[in-house]
């Protein structure tokens, strides 16, 4: 007979790598929107007008109407009259001088200012990361 052989079998083992990727939170931010007033004083230069009228008598006889003026800051406004007579004139009672003056003052005046402060905290991930998953 012929003579038998006695055939070994050797098992090949191979690791293999399976890489995976998961998203995992790692912590959260919270912003918090503050706003603070305060209140400031600031000069603001105000004007106003006075104005101051004078009663000039004129009683002066004119032809026409005169019109109104301005000599400098006065503004004059004639008045006139009809005097019967055996002819019609005008006369010239009065002019009215008005002058201006313009005065101005510094005052202070309350405003109100806001300013927005930002707050930011770190809160940590609240579960554990998840176990990898297999690639198929």
């Amino acid at each position: 007979m012929a003579e038998e052989q006695e055939v070994a079998a050797i098992p090949l083992v191979e690791e293999r790598v399976i890489v995976g990727k998961r998203q995992v939170e790692t912590g959260r931010y919270r912003v918090r929107i503050s706003v603070e007033e305060r209140e400031e004083r600031v000069p603001v230069e105000l004007a106003h007008d006075e104005v101051e009228i004078e009663r000039v008598p004129k009683n002066l006889a004119v032809q026409e109407l005169p019109s109104v003026r301005l000599e400098g800051t006065t503004t004059i406004i004639p008045v006139v009259e009809e005097v019967v007579v055996v002819e019609k004139r005008l006369v010239l009672v009065e002019e009215i001088h008005v002058r201006r003056r313009t005065t101005t003052a510094t005052e202070e005046i309350p405003i109100r200012i806001r300013a927005e402060q930002a707050a930011i905290e770190r809160e940590n991930a609240s579960h554990q990361p998840d176990e990898p998953k297999a690639a198929t």
